[in-house]
């Protein structure tokens, strides 16, 4: 019998989530802050769902960010409902999960949400509501795959790995990976991205009415294993070509934007060595731009 393939290893740093913090020190700069400090719209940031990534916690930098942008960022918690929504214009969902997989990364991966939060996030994001959606790999995708359906994106319960060349996913304008649109060109030329790096995540297919943002080449499989990060011979996997990890589309009179990837939004340091992962790593430099054009896509800053 063949040995477990712990594939993992070949992305370390990047999977040691019980060492993951946040990096205090990352600040990159803003040329020009879409609002002045404390300014703009409240962007809700869900810690009521058993997030991995929550406002002080392993997304510190990503709620820093958007408030040196001007945002007023604040910590949603509880369950989700259309009358405390209607009190921001901007949600963020990252990585929730349901109570049985805290520390339990093995399947099954129920729901992080009740069919009553669902109902509340599509009717408050119909009536004008943004929301921007970030689900990892198992069991963060499988917790979120029933609100991500609700808009008509399927999520795969599984990890997208680059057979090639392992380790973090590159995504470029130049092999088209990286799709041109109102997200990636910006408000002008210095706010265009030209490459963006993921790591690793889920792969997902998108509706007709969505526009791609991070589009897996060839190169990329699914694997869909029992247990987060455990692959063997008898795990399933499939080719991925044209799937998704990053788009956005219109619903209604709002907008959503949807990610499959969560630490690429994130500045952490991995393990005892204290590795950069995420927009703080040198090979990421492009990262924190990307969210900031997306906050500003659905802030209605440009179509």
């Amino acid at each position: 019998m063949k040995k477990l393939i712990l594939v993992c290893m070949a992305l370390l740093p990047f999977c040691s989530f019980s060492q993951q913090v946040a990096d205090t020190t990352y600040n990159p700069k803003i040329k020009h802050p879409l609002y002045a400090f404390g300014q703009g719209p409240v962007v809700f940031i869900d810690e009521g769902h058993h997030n991995f990534h929550t406002k002080e916690g392993r997304y510190k930098a990503f709620s820093k960010l958007l408030e040196r942008d001007g945002y007023h960022v604040k910590a949603y918690s509880g369950q989700f409902k259309e009358k405390q929504l209607a009190e921001g214009k901007i949600l963020v969902i990252s990585n929730a999960l349901n109570a049985i997989n805290v520390r339990d990364w093995t399947l099954p991966n129920p729901s992080a949400f009740t069919k009553a939060e669902i109902a509340s996030i599509t009717q408050w994001v119909h009536s004008g509501g943004r929301l921007f959606l970030i689900a990892d790999h198992m069991p963060m995708a499988g917790a979120a795959k029933d609100l991500a359906l609700a808009f008509g994106f399927e999520f795969t319960n599984g990890f997208a790995m680059d057979t090639i060349h392992k380790g973090p996913a590159y995504f470029n304008m130049k092999d088209k990976t990286l799709s041109k649109n109102s997200i990636t060109k910006g408000r002008n030329t210095n706010e265009s991205v030209e490459q963006i790096v993921s790591f690793t995540g889920q792969a997902f297919k998108i509706p007709n009415d969505a526009t791609p943002i991070l589009t897996f080449n060839k190169n990329f499989v699914n694997m869909l294993p029992n247990k987060a990060w455990v692959f063997d011979e008898k795990t399933t996997k499939y080719n991925v070509e044209g799937w998704s990890q990053g788009a956005y589309k219109t619903y209604g009179k709002g907008k959503i934007v949807v990610f499959g990837e969560a630490a690429m939004f994130s500045a952490q340091l991995a393990g005892t060595k204290k590795i950069k992962m995420g927009m703080n790593n040198e090979i990421a430099p492009e990262n924190y731009q990307l969210l900031l054009n997306i906050m500003h896509w659905l802030d209605g800053v440009f179509e």
